[in-house]
């Protein structure tokens, strides 16, 4: 599923229409990316955790050369699914 086919789904079922159907998908990824961007958790219950992780320094190989590389420590974002989604899934 893509964004269309999301804001598409989240109109039929919410009975927005598409246009507001988009802006309450933009504002709940806006929202969530700025709330990591501060180094906040962002727990939905039932669906699942958004955080971000440091990743430390590491070595590593350009594959073209074989050369060896120093990999810069970097925050990373991390998606932990709750117990209700994976339930969902089974």
């Amino acid at each position: 599923m893509n964004k269309t086919e999301l804001i598409h789904a989240i109109s039929e079922k919410s009975g927005l229409n598409k246009k507001d159907a988009e802006k309450a998908l933009n504002a709940t990824v806006d929202t969530i990316v700025d709330s990591l961007k501060a180094n906040e958790r962002v727990q939905i219950v039932g669906f699942g955790t958004f955080e971000t992780k440091q990743r430390d320094a590491r070595e590593g190989v350009n594959p073209r050369t074989g050369e060896t590389i120093q990999i810069a420590a970097a925050r990373v974002p991390g998606f932990k699914a709750g117990k209700a989604l994976k339930d969902a899934l089974k």
